[in-house]
C-alpha cells in the first residue's frame, strides 16, 4: 500500500480528524502526522496481508505504541484498503513486504514437503522392517517331518487294520462327494472337463486335484481364472483346506503361491486378457486348472498354455483340469472340444492326441447344497437360459439364442433309413468367400414331420464345384431332389458367363428362387421347433448334421432388431433352412413321386408358386 485512503485535505470550519491526521487550525485543513500514520498503514497492511489476524488485535497493536483508534474506524480503514486491492488487481507491497510474504511462504512449503517426506520414510522403515521379518521366516529351513498330506482311495482304507483305519478315517480332510466329482478326482485322460451345473461341487475339486502330486518336489501346479478378483473366493478356501493337509505349507500373498513342505508349488494366475499367457512364457507346469473356462472367450489361452505342460520328474503324470458352467464367452470352443466328440463320462483321444472326458455335474452330487432345497429353489427362479444352464447344466442353450426352444434331447435323432416314397426336398445358401451351405430334408407322411437328413457346409466353393458335390451327395438318392436356391446365386454380377443359379441348372438340379422373407422364416422355424400334443416336434434333425445343430444352438438375435437373427454371426446351415420350409415342403406318397417323374419335362425351375 503507498497510501492509505483518506478524506479530502480542504478546509474545515468543524469535525474532528481522522487517525494519523492533525488539524492545522490557521488553514482549516488535515495535516497527515506521520508517526501515527506509519502505525497505522502497518496495522492496515497486516490485517489484509494476513499476518495480523483481526481488527481487534490491530487495534491493540495500535494501543501498544501509544495511541488509540476506535474498532470502527479501523474496520473502515481495512475495508477500503482491500476494495482498493481488488480494484488495482494485486496488492501493492512495499519491496521489503514483498520479500518477506515470499519468504514466508517458500519456508510453509518447505515445511510441508519436509514433513511429507517424513512420514514416507516411517511408512517404508515399517514395511521393510515386516518384509525383512516375513522373508526371514520363509527362509527358515522347512520341517519336511511335518508333511501329512497323502491322497488316500478306498481300496487302500480296506487294506488296512481295523485300528488303523480307524485313525486314518478320523484324520482325512477332505473326502470327494460319490458320483462325478470322485470320477473327476480319479480321472485318469490328461485332459477333463467337469461341468454343468451350479452347485456340483466343482471348485473344491479344483483345490483338491492338484494335491495328488503334492509330496513331490518337482511338482508345479497352476490354477487359473478369468481375473484376479475371481480368485479370491478359491484362494479363501485354499487357506482353510491346504494348511490342514500340509502343516508346514506356506502362502506367498504378493505371488499368490502356495510352497508345499516337499518343495512343490501351486501358484494362483489369471488370464483377462489373451496376452496374459506370456507371464507364464518359459515356465513348467505338471498340472494346469482352469476354473470356468467358458469365461475365456477363444481358445488360444488354453493352446499356449497346454504347451507349457511338462515335467522332469518321472513319478509325476502331467494333467490338463477344467471346470466350467455352461454359457459364457466360451461356451461354444469349449463344447466343441469337450461335449461334442463323445457321450458323458466317456473317454475319447482329441485330434491334438490328448485323451479326453467330460464328467458332466449334477446339483444333486452335492448333497451340501440340495439336501434342503434352498439352492435348487433360487436356480429355478432364474430367467429360462441361465436355469436351463445352472440347474439342468444344458449345454445346447446359449445366452441371447434366437431359438431357446431348440433341445438337442428333442430334436436331434439318430440317423434312420428313409423310406422311398417320402418327399425329398433341399434348401442352398451360396457363398464362396463364407460357407455354401445345403440342407436336405424329408416329410414323414404318418404326422408331417419335417426330417432334416443331410448337409453340406463348406467354402470356397464355385458353382461347378457346388453342383458336383451336391451331385456325388444326392447318388443315393432313389429319384431327383427339388430345391430352392438363395436368389442372389442368380444375379449377374458383371460377367456374361452362367450365373450359380444358372450352372446348377446346367448339372440337372430342378431349383427355383427361394423365398427369402426373413422374419415370416424365422417363425416358421419357431413354429416347426415348437413339440405337438403328440410329443414330436414338427422338425427333427439326424444327429449327422452338426452345423446346422450348432447355429441353431447359438445363432443370437440381432440386439437392433429382435425379429431377426445377427447376421453377423455363422448363419449359412440356418439360412438354407430357413429357405427350404418356406418353400412349404409337404407330404407325399410313393404314386405322387412317380407324378413327379412323368412332369419332369414340364417342370419350370422359377415357377412363382412355392410348394411340391
Amino acid at each position: 500500500m503507498n497510501t492509505l485512503k483518506l478524506p479530502k485535505t480542504k478546509a474545515r470550519t468543524q469535525g474532528v480528524a481522522p487517525f494519523a491526521y492533525d488539524t492545522d487550525a490557521k488553514n482549516k485543513v488535515f495535516v497527515r502526522n506521520e508517526a501515527k500514520y506509519k502505525i497505522l498503514k502497518e496495522v492496515v497492511e497486516g490485517i489484509v496481508a494476513g499476518s495480523i489476524k483481526s481488527i481487534r488485535e490491530g487495534r491493540l497493536f495500535v494501543e501498544a505504541k501509544g495511541y488509540s483508534i476506535s474498532v470502527q474506524s479501523l474496520s473502515k480503514y481495512v475495508k477500503d484498503e482491500r476494495e482498493s486491492v481488488g480494484n488495482k488487481g494485486k496488492y501493492h507491497y512495499s519491496t521489503a513486504q514483498k520479500a518477506k510474504n515470499a519468504a514466508r511462504k517458500s519456508l510453509r512449503e518447505k515445511q510441508k514437503k519436509v514433513e511429507a517426506l517424513d512420514k514416507k520414510l516411517r511408512a517404508a522403515k515399517a514395511s521393510l522392517t515386516t518384509q525383512t521379518k516375513v522373508q526371514t521366516k520363509l527362509d527358515e529351513p522347512e520341517d519336511v517331518t511335518t508333511v501329512t498330506g497323502k491322497v488316500v482311495t478306498e481300496d487302500e482304507l480296506d487294506l488296512l487294520a481295523p485300528n488303523t483305519k480307524e485313525v486314518v478315517e478320523d484324520k482325512i480332510i477332505f473326502k470327494p462327494n460319490e458320483g462325478p466329482q470322485t470320477d473327476f478326482l480319479a480321472a485318469p485322460e490328461t485332459d477333463v472337463l467337469y461341468g454343468g451345473a451350479a452347485g456340483g461341487g466343482k471348485s473344491y475339486a479344483m483345490l483338491v486335484d492338484p494335491l495328488r502330486f503334492a509330496h513331490r518336489a518337482a511338482h508345479r501346479a497352476l490354477i487359473l481364472r478369468r481375473s484376479m478378483p475371481e480368485l479370491r473366493e478359491l484362494i479363501d478356501k485354499s487357506r482353510e483346506l491346504y494348511p490342514r493337509a500340509f502343516p508346514g505349507c506356506r502362502f506367498r500373498e504378493v505371488e499368490k503361491i502356495w510352497t508345499f513342505p516337499s518343495g512343490s508349488k501351486l501358484e494362483f494366475g489369471f488370464l483377462e486378457r489373451d496376452a496374459d499367457v506370456y507371464r507364464y512364457q518359459g515356465q513348467a507346469y505338471s498340472w494346469i486348472g482352469f476354473d470356468e473356462i467358458t469365461h475365456l472367450s477363444t481358445e488360444f489361452s488354453w493352446n499356449y498354455l497346454a504347451s507349457r505342460l511338462r515335467t522332469t520328474d518321472p513319478e509325476i503324470t502331467p494333467y490338463m483340469r477344467c471346470t466350467a458352467n455352461p454359457g459364457g464367452a466360451g461356451a461354444t470352443w469349449v463344447k466343441k472340444r469337450y461335449v461334442n466328440p463323445s457321450e458323458p463320462n466317456e473317454s475319447f483321444t482329441g485330434v491334438d492326441g490328448l485323451t479326453r472326458r467330460f464328467i458332466p455335474a449334477r446339483l444333486d452330487d452335492n448333497p451340501y447344497l440340495s439336501k434342503d432345497g434352498r439352492y435348487e429353489q433360487m436356480l429355478r427362479a432364474l430367467p429360462e437360459v441361465q436355469r436351463r444352464q445352472l440347474l439342468e447344466g444344458n449345454w445346447d442353450i446359449t445366452e441371447g439364442a434366437a431359438f431357446t426352444e431348440f433341445d438337442v434331447g428333442v430334436h436331434v435323432v439318430p440317423p434312420f433309413e428313409i423310406p422311398i416314397g417320402w418327399e425329398r426336398v433341399k434348401g442352398i445358401d451360396y457363398g464362396y468367400a463364407s460357407e455354401s451351405a445345403c440342407i436336405w430334408g424329408t416329410v414323414d407322411p404318418t404326422d408331417g414331420t419335417l426330417i432334416i437328413y443331410r448337409e453340406l457346409y463348406r467354402k470356397g466353393l464355385t458353382g461347378v464345384d457346388l453342383a458336383q458335390l451336391i451331385t456325388n451327395m444326392e447318388l443315393q438318392d432313389p429319384f431327383s431332389v427339388q430345391g430352392v436356391l438363395d436368389t442372389a446365386a442368380w444375379n449377374r454380377t458383371g460377367t456374361t458367363g452362367p450365373t450359380v443359379g444358372e450352372t446348377l441348372q446346367r448339372a440337372g438340379h430342378k431349383l427355383r428362387r427361394a423365398d427369402k422373407n426373413r422374419i415370416q422364416g424365422k417363425i416358421q422355424i419357431h413354429e416347426y421347433l415348437r413339440v405337438q400334443p403328440s410329443g414330436r416336434p414338427k422338425i427333427q434333425i439326424f444327429s449327422s448334421c452338426p452345423n446346422l445343430i450348432r447355429e441353431l444352438q447359438s445363432i443370437p438375435l440381432d440386439k437392433s432388431n429382435p425379429e431377426d437373427v445377427d447376421t453377423h454371426a455363422p448363419d449359412h446351415a440356418y439360412d438354407a433352412l430357413r429357405y427350404l420350409i418356406m418353400s412349404r415342403p409337404k407330404v407325399n406318397d410313393i404314386f405322387n413321386q412317380f407324378r413327379h417323374m412323368r412332369m419332369e419335362q414340364a417342370y419350370t425351375p422359377v415357377d412363382s408358386e412355392f410348394g411340391y
